[in-house]
């Protein structure tokens, strides 16, 4: 059996990175501003159990049974080496990070995408990352309801419910936050036994 892609320990390793950074993150330079990082991953493993080569539609059956059909894109030139019974992981990751800024420091905000592929005659397989930066200033805190007001760059204000309200001790109103916003998939195929 092949063991799969780069891209898989690639996703592996921005999970640890995340779960070690914890709940205290420091910028560079002399300051050390709190931070907040947030992460989960999930995996789902299924086998392939039909391939329509001419529609690119594989159908995929879970572990618990339940069959889904996938389209798959032209960008997949791989796909005819995938064969009933194969192995298909797809690991599915989500992060929000978000760190306290000095006052008008020049923020790189946007949204970035970057797509790793299998290459020619490897098996198919790959990993896409999405990733947004914004920057929003912080207008109200409500420690008894959890939530905190948040102005991003276009003016508009937000409401926000935090997860752990614990983290609202670490701003206050007029401080300018960095949020990041990470998604993350790596599929990957395996041959059947």
């Amino acid at each position: 059996m092949k063991k799969v892609f780069v891209v898989v320990m690639v996703l592996t390793l921005m999970m640890i990175m995340v779960t070690g950074c914890a709940h205290e993150n420091k910028t560079e330079g002399t300051t050390a501003l709190p931070g907040v990082i947030k992460g989960r991953v999930s995996v789902m493993t299924a086998t392939v159990v039909n391939i329509d080569l001419q529609k690119r539609v594989v159908t995929l059956q879970n572990q618990e049974g339940d069959v889904q059909d996938f389209k798959v894109g032209e960008e997949a030139v791989n796909l005819p080496q995938v064969k009933v019974g194969d192995i298909v992981t797809i690991q599915f990751y989500e992060s929000v990070a978000v760190e306290v800024i000095k006052p008008g420091m020049a923020a790189a905000a946007g949204q970035n995408t970057t797509i790793v592929r299998a290459k020619p005659g490897e098996m198919p397989g790959g990993m896409v990352t999405h990733q947004t930066a914004m920057t929003a200033t912080v207008k109200a805190i409500d420690m008894q309801a959890g939530s905190i007001s948040l102005m991003g760059p276009r003016g508009k204000t937000v409401k926000v419910k935090v997860e752990d309200p614990g983290n609202l001790e670490k701003v206050k109103v007029g401080d300018e936050l960095m949020i990041v916003f990470t998604e993350a998939r790596a599929i990957s195929v395996e041959h059947a036994r």
